[in-house]
This record gives structure tokens, sequence and C-alpha cells, in this order.
């Protein structure tokens, strides 16, 4: 019964990390552990309104570092820290999630099974408003079983800039 113990580990990790990082305009996004010979990897991704830099990152595993070695959380077995952005292919599963990718292409599957693809104009508390075809529809969280921004390579309004700084990101 590993998988409990890990789910555990996961879970006070991510609260020890949560208020340092937040400090930092961070949210902790996932926490994963996972097995790797005689060591474990431990990844944190984190994201912020704007985006997060490389700087962002390089701050971010400095401040998880110093938590980690100033609890017991991970006890005794060596780990391999990786702190990382949350990437395009994870899915939208909260509001900011939906509010951060505005203006990008996204693919929802509802739970009834219905699947469209639309641009997220605004996003809000319950309901992210997504244009589909020209026309806007309203997409209530409660109802997507599950939604994922599309990768674009010349997404309309996007500046050049913009563009470039996904492209470094995605690789």
């Amino acid at each position: 019964m590993t998988q409990p113990k890990q789910d555990t580990t996961r879970d006070r990790i991510e609260a020890e990390l949560r208020a340092p990082l937040l400090a930092l305009e961070l949210d902790v996004e996932a926490v994963e552990i996972t097995p790797a010979g005689k060591r474990r990897v431990l990844r944190v991704a984190v994201d912020k309104d704007g985006g997060v830099s490389l700087d962002d990152v390089a701050e971010a595993t400095r401040e998880v570092n110093r938590v980690l070695d100033d609890s017991d959380v991970m006890g005794e077995q060596p780990y391999t820290l990786e702190v990382t952005s949350r990437g395009v292919d994870r899915p939208l599963t909260l509001e900011r999630h939906w509010r951060r990718n505005a203006g990008r292409l996204v693919k929802v599957t509802t739970s009834d099974d219905s699947t469209f693809t639309g641009r997220i104009s605004a996003a809000g508390e319950d309901a992210a408003t997504v244009e589909v075809d020209g026309a806007q529809r309203e997409v209530r969280y409660a109802e997507v079983a599950k939604a994922l921004v599309q990768i674009e390579f010349n997404r309309p309004g996007a500046t050049a800039d913009s563009q470039d700084d996904e492209s470094e990101e995605d690789a």
C-alpha cells in the first residue's frame, strides 16, 4: 500500500509549499513524486497570472529547497527536485486556469460527452465564455469533463514576441 503513503506525502509537501510560494505570487499546480532507481524525483509545477519566467522558476526552486530542508516531509531517502511551469498539456480544471488562458483556443468535452473547440473570451467564478464558430457560449466549469488548450503556431492577436516566448517555453 505505497500509494496512500505517497498521496499523504504529496499532500503534505503541497501544504508545506503553498504559503511560501504564494508569497512569491506563485500557485502550486501539481506535486508529483516518482521513483527513479534508489532515488525519487519530486516535480513541483507552479503558475501565476501573466505566466512563469525562468527567474520565477529559479526563485521557486530556492524556496522549495529551503522549505524541504527545514522539514522532514521527504524523509531520509534521496531525491531530485524539479520545479517547472504548468505545461499547455495540463487540463484546465480551475477558474484560474481558464482566466490565465483567455484568448487561447481550447478543446472542451462536457459531462454529456459533447465536444467543441473555441477561443476563451472571459473566465468568471463559475463559468467561462468561449467563442465557438463566431457565437459566444457559456461553459460552466461543473459541466466540463475535460478541457485542453490547443497549440497554435499563429495565434490571432498574439504578438511575435509572445509567440516566440511560448515556443521557447514549450521546448
